[in-house]
């Protein structure tokens, strides 16, 4: 199931002013980016960067992601680790907003997302 329009209207905004808090400057954005995307009930924020095997395509590297149960009212937090698969975020598991979520990648206390 999808967010509705109000929630995903909601969640861009919230999405969007830490993107442009994240981003490097304007002049780097051909070489280096930060974006998201928002699919189903999920959140996922990455990193975009020329191919390191063809620099006209761009590659995503995925840094964090967030998915919502609506059963418990929650957001699980997930990092990849470097098997490329997503774990559980064993210092928060499970956060109660999209805001903590967003709080929790931006101060990266472990070193998880942004290394």
């Amino acid at each position: 199931m999808s967010f509705s329009e109000f929630e995903l209207g909601r969640y861009r905004q919230i999405l969007d002013e830490y993107m442009e808090q994240r981003r490097p400057p304007a002049q780097l954005r051909g070489q280096i980016d930060v974006s998201y995307r928002i699919d189903g009930q999920s959140v996922e924020i990455f990193v975009m960067r020329p191919s390191y095997m063809d620099p006209s395509q761009k590659m995503k590297e995925p840094i964090a992601k967030a998915i919502y149960v609506m059963k418990g009212d929650i957001w699980k937090v997930y990092w990849q680790r470097a098997d490329l698969k997503w774990h559980g975020y064993t210092p928060a598991p499970e956060v109660a907003t999209l805001e903590d979520f967003i709080e929790i990648i931006q101060s990266d206390q472990h070193g998880c997302f942004w290394g």
